[in-house]
């Protein structure tokens, strides 16, 4: 059976979807659960694109062991230099370069020939070679390259030096038996491919990135790039967890396997969806709140005989818990920290007894407490920035006839402020009344309601984005009532802003 190598491009890639910037820390966090999970190779940022790009390479590669950590660079020398001064310092490097060979691409951005695409391509892959041991290099719109050409390129990087030649459905035009046989024609055309592994790099603009992915594998490829949740440019790319499960779950077929710690997958998917504000749709597949819902009578029946009538994949295989989790007002320590330990949560005494509070204050609000509240819970807690600023009350009025009104108090270093403020509504009002308090000039560029469970005492979580002097920071705050979570929001984002201050 071969072993397919997993290419994360989330902190990239998936970076690159609208929305979905994420600092250094959030990079961090997110290469760590990636290294829990088991993915072979974390490209990490593209070096020269920024400051910020840059310094994140180099906290990861610091911070993260067992992936090799990635660079992306153009094919331009100072792209190179740069990459290399990212990764130096990190003993499991590679550098990630990449240049269009498409006419359309060589045509119309780059303005150059075939010949000269070529020579660049093989001189910089020569120049990677020099500083690091793991090159990569992707000929940027390989499906919508002449063949014959792509397949001269590729034989000329692998002899160039580079290990790993990746081909990216760069607009996810391509589709699988197409896909299929391109791989193929590169496996019997190119001379020297056995000295170098196959990728592929699909994007999904007509929803065929994981189909066209297991089309390569099928063909030949052993590494596949891909990101969590398939976030990335435009509509996406190929969800890790897709095509992790699809070779997993049809091994019998495809005779290959990931070394993917499945039971990592749907805490990653809801990191992911926690630091970008990028929610999974509910019908997403592996992930998606649906994906092992089942309301149809007979889907039940079948189910209630025997799992595997209407489940191909087990729930736990990907973390999933499906069994309904007990808790509630009456419940103590001592049983929230099992339930805790059982979920796999390693928390020290201080984020456990914060956890726990506000599982106490929840279990007061709501007849239920499901797995996703505490989920939400310690991903709150452990993520929560230093506190400048606490929430200790807020009360509002507000209806047709009367003008929206928030009273708030906060700890602010300490000392407890109040004030009441008018407003639009009362979130509005809410945030007035916290602006006033912490002396903040940010402005609020978005605000995002979802439920985490169902039912009328539902769970209600609030995710902000707020900016100051040029900080971008996320804020996220849970509670049965949806102003106190707005809240809670918004005194989350200005801790952020605060920190970054300091």
């Amino acid at each position: 059976m071969r072993l397919i190598r997993i290419f994360d491009t989330t902190l990239r890639d998936g970076e690159q979807s609208p929305g979905a910037s994420m600092n250094t820390e959030e990079k961090v966090n997110v290469a760590r659960q990636l290294a829990r999970l088991g993915v072979d190779i974390i490209e990490a940022g593209f070096a020269i694109s920024s400051q910020g790009d840059f310094d994140a390479i180099r906290a990861v590669g610091g911070e993260v062991e067992g992936p090799v950590i990635a660079s992306l660079a153009r094919c331009r020398e100072a792209d190179i230099k740069r990459a290399w001064e990212a990764l130096k310092d990190i003993p499991k490097r590679r550098i990630h370069t990449f240049h269009s060979t498409s006419d359309i691409h060589l045509k119309y951005q780059y303005r150059i020939g075939r010949e000269e695409a070529l020579k660049r391509s093989v001189e910089m892959v020569r120049l990677a070679r020099s500083l690091v041991e793991d090159v990569e290099f992707s000929p940027m719109d390989a499906t919508r390259t002449e063949v014959s050409y792509l397949a001269e390129v590729v034989e000329a990087v692998i002899e160039a030096g580079a290990g790993t030649v990746n081909i990216p459905d760069t607009v996810g035009y391509t589709i699988p038996s197409e896909f299929e046989k391109l791989i193929r024609h590169l496996f019997e055309k190119v001379r020297n491919i056995g000295q170098a592994v196959i990728s592929v790099h699909c994007h999904n603009d007509l929803g065929l990135a994981t189909a066209n992915s297991l089309a390569a594998v099928s063909a030949g490829a052993g590494q596949v790039e891909c990101t969590i949740n398939g976030i990335g440019e435009r509509a996406g790319n190929c969800s890790l967890e897709e095509i992790v499960m699809s070779l997993r779950t049809r091994r019998d077929y495809f005779d290959a396997d990931t070394g993917i710690n499945s039971g990592e997958i749907m805490r990653s998917s809801r990191l992911v969806t926690k630091i970008t504000g990028i929610s999974v749709q509910p019908n997403k597949a592996i992930v998606g709140a649906n994906a092992f819902a089942h309301e149809s009578g007979i889907h039940q029946d079948g189910l209630l005989k025997e799992k595997t009538t209407y489940e191909i994949i087990r729930p736990e295989s990907i973390g999933l818990h499906s069994t309904r989790l007990v808790l509630g007002k009456h419940s103590g320590r001592h049983a929230f920290k099992a339930r805790l330990r059982e979920m796999k949560y390693e928390l020290s005494e201080e984020e456990i007894e914060r956890a726990f509070e506000k599982f106490k204050h929840l279990a007061d609000q709501k007849k239920d407490v499901y797995e996703e509240d505490l989920e939400a819970l310690v991903s709150e807690t452990i993520t929560k920035a230093p506190e400048k600023y606490a929430l200790v009350d807020i009360a509002v009025s507000s209806g047709m006839s009367q003008k929206p009104t928030a009273s708030v108090r906060l700890l602010i270093d300490g000392a407890e402020a109040s004030r009441t403020s008018h407003g639009d509504g009362p979130v509005d009002a809410a945030y007035k009344a916290i602006a006033v308090l912490t002396g903040t000039k940010s402005t609020l560029q978005r605000f995002e309601v979802k439920g985490i469970t169902g039912g009328m005492d539902a769970l209600g979580e609030v995710t902000v984005i707020v900016d100051e002097d040029g900080r971008t920071v996320r804020g996220h705050g849970a509670d049965t009532d949806i102003i106190t979570a707005s809240a809670l929001a918004y005194v989350n984002a200005l801790n952020k802003l605060a920190a970054k201050r300091k």
